[in-house]
């Protein structure tokens, strides 16, 4: 942008929103980048800076850009680096990723068993030394869900004696989507073992093997699972919620809108999806409430901002929990941080989710009249089509027009019922889970969604059946390549500057409120959120886009993630 440049408010002051404070509110300078803006007009600076959290300058002079400040700020040099916003993920399932049991450590960048051993030794090498046997969560080292074996070149999990050389000194336990199968070392067969019912004595076979389940169904792997939950407490959890946040800043995705579980029963037949929906939150909001109490200048507790959608969970028509709900929370309620979204994935319980249920229904209509923005989900060949006949028949008796309802995944939509949801003001966001699978066409329809007009989101669906990792996700929607590296989803693909809109830019129409003007885009008046990248995201080849991450990530001018690449000036 040569020349170019866009400045708001004077040196000093409360940063460019009109007085209004943020938290985290810290002032930065970053320069000599290629910072993409997205901004609608291709606008691509050489200098951002942030002051008190707001982004008050964004062109090509390093002189104007200090001239903000009454005082000099810190400054980064980006060394000619791509920076972009920070990236929004309108559908994910961080919470859960937060309260997973012991130390959860993501496989879903690993291409080989090997690989996965060495993620394994690093974390090891971390941590205390366990004690023999395990007593609790605490001792684990854990993946659970967020990956799977397809996507290494042995297509199958490490074994007992592999995740023994591993981490000789603590227990392993890795599960594979929903409800495995699962695997284990000696130090976890020992701990699983010798678990009291319910959930245990877990049968563990002698390579480590821990057995899968249908969907909601008991088996070994949701013992194990319900073993390792049984024990956690809050501190567990709060690291847990510290670790997941580093993670998600690493990616360089800083906003999640996070869409519950399944209602948890306390049983093996829970999956890796099933928590608390009335608790669950709570780590986050003290990690969160932890920053604002530090002094000001040290760094915040949250290296990310959640915000949350409430899973309505009824099976009785008389809808007790949506009528708690909206007669108890408030739509887009909290601050820039931790902020409340709206009703979904769910509007009733997973026996009742469909539009043409009298539960569901009944449900749909107290949001509507709450005012509230609602999202379902959509799964099977057919479940779409009741759910936007549902929200038509709900049109009909409380206008949502106005409300941008939507409909979750759509791997099987259709164009005649995607421009009837477009005629409702509703959108879709779409969750690439079939990247893991074998199915062809895997879908969701990226090519006909976008140039149907319709409101689109990306999104990771993280961290249950598909990966969190933005880039993988931007790898199968712009070449159609699944884990295996087979082509599933011919003639839908998206162009690269069109995966990072509905990343950053597109994806503030699924947040709304005061977010739509804060987030997703650089300019002034707006939230100092910026990645830089580890590679430019427009000029390496596709396999390579799996590899980007983030070397620095900025969350309202505070630096939460660097790399090991120093940029301080």
């Amino acid at each position: 942008m040569a020349g170019a440049a866009a400045a708001a408010g004077a040196a000093g002051g409360t940063g460019s929103g009109g007085g209004r404070r943020t938290s985290p509110d810290g002032d930065l300078i970053l320069y000599n980048g290629k910072i993409h803006t997205m901004d609608g007009q291709g606008t691509v600076a050489r200098v951002i800076a942030i002051r008190g959290g707001f982004i008050v300058y964004v062109g090509d002079s390093l002189s104007a850009a200090q001239q903000q400040f009454a005082s000099r700020p810190q400054a980064v040099n980006l060394q000619g680096r791509m920076a972009v916003p920070g990236l929004i993920d309108c559908h994910n399932h961080i919470v859960l990723m937060g309260n997973r049991p012991g130390h959860h450590t993501p496989l879903e960048n690993a291409r080989s068993v090997a690989d996965v051993l060495s993620l394994y030794a690093a974390r090891a090498a971390a941590l205390p030394k366990s004690p023999n046997p395990p007593v609790s969560a605490h001792d684990f080292i854990t993946t659970i869900g967020g990956f799977s074996p397809n996507q290494f070149k042995e297509v199958r999990l490490p074994t007992l004696a592999e995740l023994d050389a591993a981490a000789p000194d603590h227990p392993v336990y890795i599960s594979v989507g929903f409800t495995g199968p699962s695997a284990t070392n000696t130090l976890g067969k020992k701990f699983f073992e010798n678990v009291a019912p319910p959930a245990g004595p877990v049968p563990v076979g002698a390579d480590g093997s821990i057995g899968g389940a249908p969907f909601l169904a008991p088996g070994p792997t949701g013992q194990a699972t319900l073993a390792l939950r049984h024990t956690l407490t809050l501190d567990d959890r709060k690291r847990s919620v510290r670790d997941a946040m580093a993670y998600a800043a690493s990616l360089g995705v800083t906003t999640h809108l996070d869409q519950g579980a399944l209602q948890a029963t306390g049983t093996p037949a829970d999956t890796a999806a099933s928590e608390d929906n009335y608790a669950m939150h709570l780590p986050f909001l003290a990690v969160s409430a932890e920053g604002d109490q530090r002094d000001a200048d040290q760094e915040t507790g949250a290296a990310i901002r959640l915000r949350i959608n409430y899973v309505l969970w009824d099976s009785d028509p008389s809808i007790p929990v949506a009528t708690a709900r909206v007669q108890n929370a408030f739509p887009f309620f909290g601050s820039d941080l931790v902020r409340t979204g709206a009703a979904g994935e769910f509007l009733a319980d997973i026996g009742h989710y469909a539009g043409d249920n009298p539960t569901w229904m009944n449900a749909a209509l107290a949001v509507a009249k709450a005012g509230w923005r609602a999202e379902v989900h959509s799964i099977t060949p057919t479940d779409f089509q009741t759910e936007i006949a549902g929200f038509e028949a709900a049109n009909a008796q409380v206008p949502i027009t106005g409300l941008r309802w939507v409909v979750a995944h759509v791997t099987f939509i259709t164009p005649d019922y995607a421009a009837r949801l477009k005629a409702l003001g509703g959108g879709v966001n779409l969750t690439p889970y079939p990247y893991f699978g074998t199915s062809s066409p895997g879908g969701p329809p990226y090519r006909m969604l976008v140039d149907s007009g319709i409101p689109v989101g990306l999104s990771s669906d993280g961290m249950q059946i598909a990966p969190m990792n933005p880039w993988i996700h931007a790898y199968y929607a712009t070449t159609g390549l699944n884990a295996l590296g087979n082509q599933i989803n011919p003639g839908q693909q998206l162009t690269r500057q069109e995966v990072l809109e509905h990343f950053t830019s597109a994806n503030r129409w699924f947040l709304g409120g005061e977010d739509e003007d804060l987030l997703g885009v650089l300019e002034a008046g707006r939230l100092g959120d910026v990645v830089v990248l580890s590679d430019d995201y427009f000029a390496v080849a596709d396999e390579d886009l799996k590899n980007l991450h983030s070397v620095l990530t900025v969350l309202g001018g505070r630096v939460v993630h660097t790399g090991d690449i120093n940029y301080w000036a």
